[in-house]
């Protein structure tokens, strides 16, 4: 039986990531500190043997921690989200973010790992031009896409110098179920699903053509298992739909009445990952269209009424720090 850490397993796209381990027959190490996790993601699998989680801080792993012992693969998922906080804490995000992989790199290398997939953040292209490739300039527009780019940086050096294989794979705009509900104002989905749970409107930013490269969780979760089979190292692969959609689109199909919000700077008018490269040396491709993806997002929407619910004023005292310290960043 192979065995897998997966960091922030407890969170997003980590469960999922468990959910798709665990069905392959595959032993499975969570480390997650839960502080934005949550167990409820992976109660499903309560009482399963293959199964461990871990509640600590991975930053404070040392590189002999028993938690690394054997593991063929560790897919690291763990680290802090999130723009604006990202803005107001910037060392937090340094700490987590860059300092937590370090650890995990350092670990997974005295431990003999077969394979380290990291996730990395097509945040660091900034306003790039689009389809985006692989090889667009790296322009970080904000401390959270700068951690995560230099997590990857970090990523690639161990695999350089000290011959862990690694791969990264630059996540675009991820959605699905369990999508994070924390206080912190971020990505639309939460805040939509959240709105129209509670029949308020919904808060769309500039005038909703805008279009994100919106990829289904279950699709990122097959590309990082692919990465990990594969003999493929020292790459960095775009994870997307290929396929962008517009803010009106998904307001289309989620449903509700709307209200309009300024344009906030350092947001692209369009992200769209070139997925060429992956579909070529990976094989892999998307199989979850937008309007299923969304739908399945809609059936369980009552798990949204206890999200917060974000108003066009509270929306703007959220992102204050956004507008004073982003406007003049290109």
């Amino acid at each position: 039986m192979k065995r897998a850490i997966v960091t922030g397993g407890a969170g997003f796209i980590g469960s999922h990531m468990v959910d798709l381990l665990l069905e392959r027959g595959l032993q499975v190490r969570v480390v997650d500190n839960l502080a934005t996790g949550a167990l409820d993601n992976l109660a499903h699998h309560r009482g399963h043997a293959a199964l461990t989680i871990r509640q600590v801080d991975m930053s404070t792993l040392g590189p002999d921690d028993p938690v690394f012992a054997d593991a063929d693969y560790v897919f690291h998922f763990g680290g802090m989200g999130d723009i604006v906080p990202s803005i107001e804490r910037p060392l937090d995000y340094m700490r987590a973010n860059v300092d937590g992989t370090l650890a995990m790199l350092e670990g997974s290398r005295r431990a003999g790992v077969k394979r380290f997939v990291y996730a990395a953040s097509s945040s660091c292209y900034g306003l790039a031009e689009v389809p985006t490739t692989e090889a667009a300039p790296i322009a970080p527009q904000y401390p959270y896409a700068l951690s995560k780019y230099m997590g990857e940086v970090a990523a690639l050096h161990w695999g350089k110098v000290y011959r862990l294989p690694v791969v990264s794979l630059r996540i675009f705009n991820a959605y699905g179920p369990r999508a994070r509900t924390t206080g912190a104002y971020g990505a639309v989905f939460g805040v939509f699903l959240a709105q129209r749970a509670h029949g308020r409107p919904l808060t769309v930013v500039g005038d909703g053509t805008q279009r994100r490269d919106f990829v289904y969780v279950t699709d990122v979760a097959r590309a990082f298992l692919l990465a990990a089979e594969s003999s493929v190292s020292g790459e960095v692969f775009n994870v997307g739909a290929g396929d962008p959609q517009s803010v009106n689109r998904l307001v289309e199909l989620i449903g509700g009445s709307v209200a309009h919000l300024p344009k906030r700077p350092g947001e692209p008018d369009c992200t769209w990952a070139d997925i060429s490269k992956i579909g070529g040396a990976l094989g892999w491709k998307p199989a979850v269209s937008f309007e299923d993806g969304v739908a399945t997002m809609l059936r369980g929407l009552d798990q949204w009424r206890s999200a917060p619910v974000w108003t066009p004023e509270s929306i703007a005292t959220a992102t204050k720090s956004w507008f004073q310290y982003l406007s003049g960043v290109s």
